[in-house]
């Protein structure tokens, strides 16, 4: 997303989401926020300004205004009961506020309860229909790239990135921790490398850490050629529905070179998927390719810590969650991240660029698959960035 692009998306946004935010009532969104702020107690409370939106939402004034705007209608459509202790009923606002809060402090509902001064499980129902809401208001935050204009220029920032001709995106997984019962040999499953019981989240980003695509829901004990076997972003690239587009010539002799996405030696080396070269001694060629490989992951490695670290929901270890409902959580917090992304909201660069989202362990994984069609494709490319490329 270019510069001027975005500075009109900005301005669009900020006067979608003042014109939804005074539709709620006379207030001005400055006065909501000097109401809802004095109910907060504990250390919310002691929190000082400047920037004491920010420190407990982790997101912009504007951004949240315009998650305001996104989900309002859900939010008032059935008419609730959720109060605080005093009585006094939450506005659209206020559930947006202690939603936020609870994805993104991960505290438990009791102290995020506390904070606000509301029952426990009012935190839980407002939290839940805030999700419930984004899946269908949001989603069209997180896609794939729908124009062959907006594919080129992600081409063409991973080339700059890391200097790979046509590569369409980074994918990476990471580990979400659950608290689970051992007494119960059903959640067995869910036990992975580490002995920990978790679920895994697959994710697909571009060069501005920005999810194109993401699965979650699969037991940590599946290994990475696991998940991405059973997605459906493998279904569409093997029918050559995605990832099929524009190919490009690498040298004026003819040879040329197809989409694909690059990932680590834990998923499979693919006609569209390329990753590392796993013998030793490498080549001068081999290697250069493996160092331009590893430069690209880093993207993915970043967002998934951003991710993470923002939305600390998914950080920690969640007490026994409900199994189905923790990937639509996911979801919205892939979506919350996207959306700090495309509003350009400012916060989001003060998030520590961590590349570790999940512990060495898990990185320990490796795929033997090799297809052909891979592999040519792998070496052309290797030869190429050495200059190498026969005629």
């Amino acid at each position: 997303m270019g510069h001027t692009k975005g500075s009109r998306k900005r301005r669009r946004v900020e006067k979608q989401a003042v014109s939804q935010t005074n539709n709620h009532g006379d207030d001005e969104p400055f006065d909501w926020w000097f109401h809802f702020s004095r109910r907060l107690t504990g250390p919310l409370a002691l929190s000082k300004e400047p920037g004491r939106f920010e420190s407990i939402f982790k997101i912009s004034r504007m951004t949240f205004n315009y998650i305001c705007s996104l989900v309002s209608e859900n939010l008032v459509a059935k008419p609730t009961n959720f109060a605080y202790n005093d009585g006094t009923i939450l506005t659209v606002e206020d559930q947006v506020g202690v939603a936020l809060r609870r994805l993104s402090s991960g505290e438990s509902l009791f102290n995020v309860g506390i904070s606000f001064q509301i029952n426990p499980s009012t935190v839980s129902q407002v939290t839940w229909r805030f999700v419930e809401a984004m899946e269908e208001k949001a989603i069209n935050h997180l896609r794939w790239p729908n124009s062959e204009a907006e594919m080129e220029s992600i081409k063409s920032k991973f080339e700059k990135i890391c200097g790979l001709p046509n590569c369409c995106g980074a994918i990476d997984t990471t580990h979400i921790m659950m608290c689970l019962p051992c007494v119960d040999s059903s959640n067995n499953v869910w036990i992975d490398l580490e002995k920990n019981h978790s679920m895994v989240l697959q994710a697909i980003v571009d060069p501005e850490m920005r999810f194109r695509d993401i699965v979650t829901g699969w037991p940590g004990s599946l290994d990475d050629n696991l998940v991405l076997h059973n997605s459906a972003f493998f279904k569409l690239c093997e029918k050559g529905l995605r990832l099929n587009g524009r190919k490009m010539e690498l040298l004026s002799k003819g040879s040329q070179v197809r989409e694909y996405i690059i990932g680590d030696s834990g998923f499979p080396l693919l006609p569209w998927l390329l990753t590392p070269y796993q013998e030793q001694n490498l080549s001068e060629f081999k290697a250069e390719f493996n160092k331009r490989n590893s430069a690209a992951r880093i993207v993915v490695h970043r967002a998934l810590a951003r991710l993470k670290e923002t939305w600390k929901i998914v950080q920690g270890e969640m007490w026994r969650p409900d199994k189905h409902r923790l990937p639509r959580i996911i979801l919205v917090c892939c979506l919350l991240h996207n959306i700090t992304i495309d509003l350009e909201d400012e916060l989001q660069n003060q998030v520590p660029l961590s590349h570790q989202h999940d512990s060495s362990m898990y990185k320990q994984q490796f795929c033997d698959i090799i297809d052909n069609n891979g592999l040519i494709l792998r070496d052309k490319l290797s030869q190429y960035l050495s200059g190498n490329l026969p005629p």
